[in-house]
């Protein structure tokens, strides 16, 4: 029996663990544990989004928290290793580009245990990204990667990796979104709003460099108004969202623009606001991948993207913080310029089997880990 520890902090990273637990269990060669390191700390919504994917309640909670990123990987990295020590497994695998993807990374392989990161090799190039720090970092210490899509396996090589350990195996956040569609078309949610199919935008906004600097804030609430001009929009707030737009006086100049700012939603009623969007306003990785799937207009409120296939495969125009071009942009949506969905090479449900098979692969032979306790040096 191969025991493997998922590691998940944040609520994107359980719609990429879930379906990897779900393949390994489905073998019946595996003895998988999920940690959650607690970096998304609001627990009611995590156990939403964990029941709804399917997911146990962890074996271990680390209860990490909010803090800078030096003290949530700092903390991580803490609470893991006892647990480590304990379990001793045979892999770590890690999802992502968290603070706790790379604070569980550091962790296992300070400790001799293979490390696998799955969504591996995406690049904005943008160093300011914390990110992108944690992609390229977490990367150059694992031990197998599993890359989405081809581009990510080219900047692999391009940065050295050896191609043994480089595996093209498709987009398991697009397992997550083919499991749960079918209950997604059932949600309530848009009778709950008011809203009619295509009839609205929906907004997110997460990303440190958008929601901590006043300069962007403001401009993407300004965009946010401008939307609703058009299209009655829709934010959905994570709570940090919220509370800066509130620090900054700028929740109430949305809603007087008529922005409807909203609480989190659970998986399966965001994934229905999604799917039946006219378009989506976003600086979220994972929703530029969904909303390429789904065919739904998505506008990027960012530089760059990590994700350049949904540019040019997809349905995702990375529209930076240009306040006219996006109005521009929205204006066509609202006006029923609708997207064709997409689909990328090997975002077809069946990722997390491809992950799974390579790690039985590798770890079936040898199912006991090198487990030894380094030297400590001062």
């Amino acid at each position: 029996m191969i025991h493997a520890t998922l590691v998940a902090g944040a609520r994107p990273n359980y719609m990429k663990v879930a379906p990897i637990f779900r393949a390994m269990l489905a073998t019946n060669a595996f003895s998988p544990t999920f940690v959650h390191t607690g970096q998304h700390y609001d627990r009611e919504m995590s156990q939403v989004f964990m029941r709804e994917l399917g997911l146990p309640e962890p074996d271990h909670e680390l209860g990490v928290g909010s803090g800078s990123h030096a003290e949530q990987t700092a903390q991580v990295m803490i609470k893991l290793e006892p647990v480590l020590r304990r379990e001793r497994p045979d892999g770590v695998i890690v999802v992502g580009d968290v603070n706790s993807t790379l604070g569980a990374a550091l962790t296992a392989v300070k400790l001799n245990i293979p490390v696998a990161h799955v969504e591996a090799g995406l690049r904005s190039f943008d160093r300011t990204m914390p990110e992108e720090i944690n992609r390229v970092v977490t990367d150059a210490i694992s031990d197998l990667l599993f890359a989405p899509s081809a581009d990510g396996v080219q900047n692999l090589l391009a940065e050295g990796v050896v191609r043994d350990r480089i595996h093209l195996v498709g987009n398991v956040m697009i397992d997550s979104l083919e499991a749960l569609l079918p209950r997604a078309t059932e949600s309530g949610v848009l009778g709950r709003l008011g809203l009619t199919e295509r009839g609205y935008v929906l907004a997110t906004l997460h990303r440190p460099v958008n929601v901590d600097e006043d300069a962007a804030l403001k401009t993407i609430s300004q965009v946010m108004g401008d939307a609703a001009t058009l299209l009655p929009t829709i934010l959905v707030a994570h709570p940090r969202t919220r509370k800066r737009l509130v620090e900054s006086g700028l929740l109430s100049a949305l809603e007087e623009r008529r922005v409807r700012v909203l609480e989190p939603l659970g998986y399966i009623d965001f994934l229905r606001l999604m799917s039946s969007a006219a378009g989506v306003l976003t600086d979220s990785g994972g929703i530029q991948e969904e909303t390429t799937v789904l065919g739904v207009p998505c506008l990027t409120l960012r530089e760059t993207t990590e994700r350049p296939i949904t540019v040019t495969e997809g349905t995702n125009k990375v529209v930076g913080l240009d306040r006219d071009r996006i109005l521009e942009e929205v204006r066509e949506i609202a006006d029923g310029h609708a997207a064709e969905p997409r689909r990328p090479p090997l975002w077809d449900g069946h990722a997390a089997e491809r992950i799974v098979q390579v790690l039985f692969d590798r770890f079936d032979q040898a199912s006991t880990t090198d487990f030894q306790d380094p030297p400590i040096r001062m």
